[in-house]
């Protein structure tokens, strides 16, 4: 079945309306976080109104090592959310990440309208994204720089969405070529890469091939949030079945383990992957994330009250982490470490 552009504005389509709901997330398997507490410290000399969250998001500095994770794009609605979502990323100074620009490839009709996203997002980091498929099929560097330069990326992020495209009645399970092409890639352009996951994880062999190949980020994507199989499953609406459903490494096993690799290569950690509360962002960064990243609850916060909507959220929440770091006597993010988690079965 060919997926021409109209064809994938559908899926997407159906993709947003089904994320809008908690139908999709996993049922059984969660994210890891909650094996974790946090250590009291009684003794705590922190000082709340000092301490700061920026950092360095590569080359610019962010407020918050907090990231809107890529959704959609692809259609007019899409299109709106990720404008929406840029003017709440710009307001924060934190990173905005965008769908897929498959729907780019071969098709100039959008490209006023990726051109706009950079436009809203200002002086803030962009993530550009296109799909591991695409990648391993061999696109060509003239196309790759292309998604580059429509939204003037800071860094471009390959999603591996094996499980995805195997269970999609549409997907391209066929990953052949694809180290191969991602290492022909870093060679040719100028900004980080980013290999990211959908929600199934990335374990550190992954990883490690990865980083072999000189990529500058790695974003877990793990299990716990929503689950892409399921989604793909849904759209099947006489699809009983939930086969692979729960398929996944979770986020927090995904963190704990690539963090390790640190040891002997630079790059960025992202813990993504049910990330909804404030406790989970935290528990994330102490497990060894330098950020953490969430989209399907930005996206439903966007949906029920708007930009201000997700702002307030996100600020929220790195007000509760504040309180997190004062309550475990550390100052600064570089302190906030493991040694402040508990596994909990040792509480009782």
């Amino acid at each position: 079945m060919k997926n021409t552009p109209e064809k994938i504005a559908v899926r997407k389509k159906e993709h947003l309306e089904l994320c809008s709901t908690d139908e999709v997330a996993f049922k059984s398997k969660m994210n890891g976080f909650q094996r974790y507490d946090f250590l009291h410290n009684a003794a705590t000399e922190v000082k709340l109104d000092e301490i700061n969250f920026q950092k360095k998001f590569f080359n610019k500095k962010v407020n918050f090592p907090f990231i809107i994770s890529c959704m959609t794009g692809g259609f007019d609605e899409a299109d709106n959310i990720n404008l929406q979502l840029a003017e709440a990323a710009s307001s924060l100074n934190i990173p905005l990440g965008i769908g897929s620009q498959r729907y780019a490839l071969g098709n100039n009709e959008h490209y006023d309208k990726l051109k706009e996203i950079r436009k809203k997002a200002a002086s803030i980091p962009v993530l550009g994204n296109i799909g591991a498929a695409q990648v391993a099929k061999g696109i060509s560097m003239k196309n790759f720089k292309l998604l580059i330069e429509l939204v003037e990326a800071d860094a471009m992020v390959i999603h591996l969405n094996p499980l995805q495209e195997l269970i999609q009645k549409e997907g391209e399970p066929d990953f052949t070529g694809l180290i191969k092409n991602v290492e022909a890639i870093v060679k040719e352009i100028s900004i980080p890469l980013i290999i990211k996951e959908v929600g199934a994880g990335i374990s550190k062999q992954v990883a490690k091939i990865f980083l072999d190949v000189g990529v500058s980020g790695i974003d877990v994507a793990g299990a716990g949030g929503t689950s892409w199989s399921g989604v793909e499953q849904l759209r099947e609406k006489n699809n009983k079945s939930t086969d692979f459903w729960e398929w996944g490494l979770p986020t927090s096993y995904c963190i704990r383990k690539i963090r390790t690799l640190k040891k002997n290569y630079k790059f960025m950690l992202v813990g993504s992957g049910g990330i909804n509360t404030s406790f989970d962002g935290a528990k994330a960064l102490a497990l060894g994330a330098d950020y953490f990243a969430s989209a399907r609850i930005v996206f439903q916060e966007l949906n029920r009250k708007g930009i201000e909507g997700v702002i307030k959220m996100i600020e929220d929440w790195f007000e509760d982490i504040k309180k997190i770091m004062f309550l475990t006597g550390r100052q600064t993010l570089e302190e906030f470490d493991r040694n402040i988690l508990i596994k909990t079965e040792e509480l009782y």
